[in-house]
């Protein structure tokens, strides 16, 4: 049984990228989904594609994204931040700075899911899920 489906998302995207894998497939859910868009319209990953008749579940297919010359990930940390045993939240005013605005929180919020920088023009707080940088 799986406790927390985010935190697997965020492992096998940091086992593929560790691999130097190309496409890394992961089970879908709504959440997942979201957070995939928010990393695709920041620049982290290089397309994505909901197949939902693979599996009752359906998956997401995530085409990473490397440098060209270096080969180096796109993405080279994952941080899982709120946690089934320990909830992470914040209000409009104590959003996160990750890397001094180099990189990017993903939260959880009335609005759906965005990033800290949204999150601040939009004046809500919510649940921080993930730092990606």
């Amino acid at each position: 049984m799986l406790t927390d489906p985010i935190a697997d998302y965020l492992t096998r995207l940091r086992n593929a990228i560790k691999a130097r894998h190309r496409i890394v497939e992961i089970p879908a859910s709504n959440l997942k989904k979201e957070i995939t868009k928010v990393l695709h319209d920041k620049g982290y990953i290089q397309s994505y594609k909901f197949d939902d008749e693979a599996t009752v579940q359906g998956v997401i297919k995530i085409a990473l994204k490397y440098n060209p010359l270096t080969k180096e990930s796109a993405i080279t940390h994952l941080e899982r931040v709120s946690r089934p045993g320990l909830r992470k939240y914040v209000s409009a005013d104590q959003l996160p700075r990750v890397l001094n605005g180099l990189g990017v929180a993903v939260l959880s919020t009335s609005k759906g899911v965005i990033t800290e920088k949204e999150a601040r023009q939009l004046n809500v707080g919510g649940e921080v899920l993930c730092y990606v940088y």
